[in-house]
C-alpha cells in the first residue's frame, strides 16, 4: 500500500469551487482500480491551505489514476 499526499494553496475566492471539485474527484476516484481510501483536510488556521491523502494498493494503481483522462476531467475546474 502507498499513501499519496497532495498539498494545495487555493487562490482567494476559489474555495467553494475547489470544494465542489474535490467532492467530484473523490466520487470519481471510488471507481479507480487500486484505490483504497482518502480524505480531504482544510487547515484550521488558513482556509486556502488544503491537503488530500489517498491510499492505493500499489504505485502502479496511483500512476494509472494520475495519468487518466477521468482525473484530468474532474480536476479541470481547479487548474490554473
Amino acid at each position: 500500500m502507498i499513501k499519496v499526499i497532495i498539498e494545495r494553496k487555493i487562490a482567494q475566492g476559489m474555495e467553494s469551487t475547489y470544494d465542489a471539485s474535490i467532492k467530484n474527484t473523490l466520487r470519481a476516484i471510488l471507481e479507480a482500480p487500486g484505490y483504497m481510501s482518502g480524505a480531504n483536510f482544510k487547515d484550521a488556521d488558513n482556509e486556502n491551505h488544503r491537503i488530500i491523502i489517498t491510499n492505493w494498493r500499489s504505485l502502479a494503481a496511483w500512476q494509472k489514476w494520475q495519468g487518466s483522462e477521468e482525473r484530468r476531467r474532474v480536476i479541470a475546474s481547479i487548474q490554473p
